[in-house]
């Protein structure tokens, strides 16, 4: 799979042909700073303030798979206490070397984190917010973060504005000296970045070194021996939905012998490359010889072209071709051409022939058919990663190596870019891209170690300085620790920190959750799943890969919940029998003749609520299978404003859904701002944009189930660094918009949904959290009880159990029980006590007892359910025969509050109960006396009122008796 993914990175994503589509130049401007400020406090706001604030979520994982680390901090006098800061899932601690993990900076204004560091001498533990990678989902940060008390409490210390923090040093000898390495804006420019110095721990900054408005610092090293003299990495990048430009002539080596107040450029003549494709460059010295540095550089240069040794047809020789020298082309060269670049097999030479001489097609598009208009840029491979040395602090470099390091970065170096020395040895240094790699010579040459239990794509490495055979590793799978060099690994993935992008349940009892990870493939598992290290007995993990990759959309046919229909990145879907296993490619492919479908990073799939056969599939077109994919109709033109030349693709469909009133009302969006309507299952198309904000990606379209003509939509800004919260809400088919982000705070949006039992709920995932409005739109309550603020990327309420499930971009799968939110009607709202009905209760005669002799005593209790307008103290009572044989005082809160009752009484119950139960009635095991079988009345009181709802306590089911 990984070699699918780079193959598809460099072809079939890299180039976007421009169409004749209206354009515009309106560029939405960045977020700043202050408004996000002031974006988290409506949060804190909306969660205090919530009513529905005591609905609970629980994770139900995966954790098997993990996530995306970014950075490691150990603690050098004791390997077995360390902090993992994961890119959007918080950071964690273990204490026992990663048996287990606790997070702490779960509820900060933002959570994705570029790099950790601590005084270990001071316990001050510091965060650089803002992932250090540049990839499509490296989350903004809010500057840096202190905590002085092992993260029970976190105080931001600045450099809000810089969005990325790459990396955090502390003095060796000086606690309150600290150097901050600051990306700046990852998609859009500006002059907050560079390297940071403060004297006083953070209390105040001075910017020290800064190139430009688009090159920020990606790496800093500070000498072991001489703190006076540090090196930076400068980088220049430039990021867009549509293309990156992952090197650039700002890219250069810094050097500072004064502390970092001032900077030198390393010049030309060091050794050292100096080209407009020199990207992202990763520094470390060798601890045991300080004059020592290594740098793995992502060189974004052209290798030189190699002569064509081939005896077959090449592109070059088919873009200047004319129609006669095709025909004269011998037809198993033709063939051979098509085999090697990936034709189906319907074309042949003997046809396309016909057409060549027909005049149907020309030989350019056989070339134009695998590629589009900016093709020759890749047609020579990058040079990729190269290592270089110093043996003089950085003043002169020479490379290491000969031969292009192949395999390992490939063209994304903008991924990777970390090096790390053995704490003994200089010439042991390891390097990090798809694999982790070792060399024992200096950098000449390189053995990979990324094992079979390890993940690939790596960010991170701690070597013990005092027993070097002892690894810690950080990469898109987890945390995986080595005391063997490398030769073995531990994998540490109890954390849930996966990163999904979709969700999807099926109707099975119990019901299944799918979803699709970053870098980590298709999974289902069980909704019921509570985290448990019994699967390593058993050998069966809870949840089911069911694919590689990056996983994406899923679509479950709820008919059979066994036919799957999911894939991995820029639209390559498969349709999947959990049950037998069986797969089958069903991405519909271009005509020869036709420019290549472009396909988003997550295409949308989805299948007609009206007969699950018909498929319906989004590249920049429309696609429409009647036969669960096995044909594909393309039903449109181009549905987008015709994409835009770049190495990122772009004009693309990001959303689809059909009117679950209506057959064939069909709605998608775009990446670059368009809704497109059908009313006739995709054959005819009408652009319904007007009144929506230009040029944002459109993260969901939903067509409501409760009004035909109600569709609601939500835009996204993050790629341009723009956060406002848009949703949109259309009662005539989209022909009119109604703005109805309400008092949503200043976080981008990625999904909105509707409820599906009541019409006035709606609910919204934004980069930071889940909100829901139970007026349709003109106000939100915070969800917050058991949940992080971690993206909500997607989510779905299960129409059967009335489950909110929500795909997080960080910490996996939560899932909550909404049926008392569904039933917050205006009526209920209105009163000022609300009881909501309680659930049946079975008796049982364990209550008070321990389950075996190493148990916890079971102690009963029952849930009470209950709204009220307002707070104040209160009490619950139980009444059995008029007479209360409970009571528990309670602090009510405006809105639902969600009470666990103990179902515990005292020994004058029994004087209430019927002879014939007073008989049998006895003490618990542990001398406690409970509730019998029978019917009561809870009695909820706030302030002056009172109200009341029946509960039942059931006799349990009878065992039958054996034959005599």
């Amino acid at each position: 799979m990984r070699t699918i993914y780079l193959l598809l990175f460099l072809s079939v994503s890299i180039i976007l042909p421009a169409q004749r589509k209206k354009k515009t130049n309106d560029v939405p401007p960045a977020t700043p700073a202050s408004e996000r400020w002031q974006g988290y406090q409506q949060r804190l706001k909306l969660e205090e303030n919530s009513l529905v604030k005591n609905v609970e979520f629980r994770n139900v994982g995966p954790t098997v798979m993990s996530g995306r680390v970014v950075d490691l901090a150990v603690d050098p006098d004791d390997p077995s206490h360390f902090y993992v800061a994961y890119a959007s899932g918080s950071l964690w601690e273990t204490k026992n070397s990663g048996t287990s993990f606790e997070p702490i900076f779960d509820n900060q204004i933002v959570m994705t984190i570029g790099d950790v560091e601590v005084d270990w001498v001071n316990d001050i533990i510091y965060v650089g917010s803002g992932e250090n990678n540049s990839s499509r989902s490296s989350y903004s940060g809010y500057g840096m973060f202190k905590s002085m008390d092992n993260g029970e409490s976190w105080e931001n210390i600045g450099l809000v504005e810089t969005h990325h923090i790459s990396r955090i040093l502390i003095h060796p000898s000086d606690p309150n000296t600290i150097w901050v390495a600051a990306l700046g804006h990852l998609y859009s420019e500006n002059s907050e970045r560079g390297v940071y110095k403060s004297t006083d721990g953070g209390s105040t900054w001075s910017k020290t070194l800064f190139i430009n408005n688009r090159t920020g610092i990606v790496d800093l090293i500070v000498h072991p021996d001489n703190p006076g003299t540090l090196v930076a990495a400068a980088w220049e990048k430039d990021r867009k939905a549509w293309n990156f430009e992952e090197a650039g002539p700002g890219t250069a080596l810094y050097r500072s012998e004064d502390g970092g107040d001032t900077w030198t450029e390393i010049p030309n003549d060091s050794g050292f490359p100096d080209t407009d494709g020199t990207g992202r460059i990763g520094l470390s010295f060798a601890p045991s010889n300080s004059e020592i540095i290594y740098a793995i550089l992502d060189n974004q240069d052209r290798r030189e072209k190699e002569g064509d040794t081939s005896e077959g047809i090449t592109k070059d020789q088919l873009r200047n071709m004319s129609n006669q020298q095709f025909l004269a082309l011998e037809n198993g060269d033709i063939n051979d051409f098509l085999d090697n670049n990936g034709f189906p097999r319907e074309y042949n030479a003997v046809d396309i022939k016909k057409d060549v001489e027909a005049g149907k097609v020309k030989p350019l598009d056989l070339v134009i058919y695998t590629e589009d208009a900016n093709s020759l840029l890749f047609d020579t491979p990058v040079k990729g990663g190269e290592m270089y040395r110093s043996n003089d602090a950085g003043k002169t470099w020479t490379k290491t190596h000969e031969d292009y390091i192949e395999s390992m970065i490939y063209s994304y170096g903008y991924y990777f870019g970390q090096v790390r020395v053995d704490a003994q040895d200089p010439n042991v240094i390891y390097t990090m891209g798809v694999p982790i790699v070792r060399s024992e010579d200096g950098g000449k040459t390189f053995k990979s170690i990324n094992e079979r239990n390890v993940h690939v794509d790596h960010h991170a490495l701690w070597i013990n300085p005092k027993d070097p055979r002892h690894l810690i590793l950080g990469n898109d799978g987890g945390v995986y620790v080595s005391y063997d060099t490398g030769a073995t690994w531990i994998n540490c993935n109890s954390p849930s920190v996966g990163q999904f992008y979709s969700i999807a349940v099926d109707m099975a009892k119990p019901y299944n959750v799918y979803g699709g990870l970053q870098d980590n493939g298709v999974w289902k598992g069980p909704s019921t799943y509570e985290y448990s290290r019994g699967w390593y007995q058993s050998g069966r993990y809870p949840y089911e890969r069911l694919m590689g990759g990056d996983g994406m959309q899923v679509a479950v046919d709820t008919r059979d919940n066994s036919t799957v229909y999911t894939g991995y990145q820029f639209g390559n879907y498969f349709r999947i029998n959990t049950e037998t296993g069986d797969r089958k490619y069903i991405t519909p492919r271009h005509k020869l003749g036709d420019t290549p479908y472009r396909w988003n990073w997550e295409a949308p799939i989805t299948l007609s609520s009206h007969n699950q056969d018909i498929v319906y599939f989004g590249s920049n077109r429309f696609h429409r299978s009647m036969d669960k994919g096995e044909n594909f109709e393309t039903l449109s033109g181009d549905l987008t404003n015709g994409g835009k030349k770049g190495d990122v693709s772009y004009g693309t469909l990001t959303t689809i859904s059909e009117s679950p009133i209506r057959f064939g009302l069909i709605y998608v969006g775009s990446d670059d701002g368009l809704i497109h309507r059908s009313q006739d299952v995709g054959d005819t198309w009408q652009n319904i944009s007007v009144g929506l904000p230009a040029n944002f990606w459109l993260s969901t379209v939903v067509a409501s189930k409760h009004k035909e003509g109600r569709v609601y939509a939500s835009l996204n800004g993050y790629r341009w660094d723009n956060f406002k919260p848009m949703v949109y809400v259309s009662e005539n088919y989209g022909n009119t918009w109604k703005n109805i982000s309400g008092n949503l705070p200043q976080e981008p949006v990625n999904v909105v949904k509707e409820d599906p039992e009541n019409e006035n709920i709606i609910y919204v995932g934004t980069d930071h959290g889940v909100y829901v409005s139970i007026d349709r739109g003109n106000s939100y309550q915070a969800f917050a009880k058991g949940l992080p603020n971690t993206p909500v990327h997607d989510l779905v309420v299960h129409p059967r159990e009335k489950d909110l499930v929500l795909g997080t971009h960080g910490r996996g799968v939560y899932i909550g029980d909404v049926s008392l939110v569904q039933q917050l009607t205006s009526e209920i709202i209105a009163k000022t006590l609300h009881a909501f009905p309680t659930n049946e209760i079975t008796f049982s005669t364990r209550w008070g007892s321990k389950f075996g002799t190493w148990g916890e005593v079971y102690e009963p209790q029952t849930t009470v359910s209950f709204y009220s307008n307002g707070s104040g103290s209160g009490k619950i009572e139980i009444i059995y025969n008029e007479q209360v044989v409970s009571s528990m005082d309670i602090n009510a809160e405006e809105g639902l509050n969600i009470i666990e009752l103990s179902l515990e009484t005292d020994e004058s119950f029994k004087d209430l109960l019927a002879d014939s139960q007073k008989e049998d009635y006895e003490a618990a095991e542990n001398g406690d006396f409970h509730l019998a079988v029978g019917e009561y009345t809870v009695r909820i009181t706030v302030g002056d009122t009172n109200v009341e709802t029946p509960m039942t306590i059931k006799a349990p089911r009878e065992r039958p008796g054996r034959k005599e």
